[in-house]
């Protein structure tokens, strides 16, 4: 299953994400790709989100993967210690 992640994954938008992310969770026991091309920002709520993500994956024996980020992204998750949570491409 694969995921487009837009723009700004601030407070307002993670909650409207987590509803969205339904069909993800369903699914979590597969291979969950997010493409993170277009994340322009991440807040802890958005870093919140990602983990709610891994964690019903790992308990249904699916995986995570995070695709495209950027550099500030990924300055975000190397600060936050989630560089090491997922499999970043």
């Amino acid at each position: 299953m694969r995921a487009a992640v837009l723009g700004r994954l601030d407070t307002p938008s993670a909650v409207k994400a987590q509803q969205e992310i339904e069909p993800l969770l369903e699914n979590a026991d597969k291979e969950i790709v997010l493409d993170c091309e277009q994340l322009q920002y991440i807040s802890s709520s958005g870093l919140r989100l990602f983990l709610t993500i891994r964690k019903a994956a790992a308990a249904k024996g699916g995986k995570v993967i995070i695709e495209n980020i950027s550099d500030e992204i990924k300055k975000v998750f190397m600060m936050t210690g989630f560089f090491n949570l997922f499999e970043i491409r």
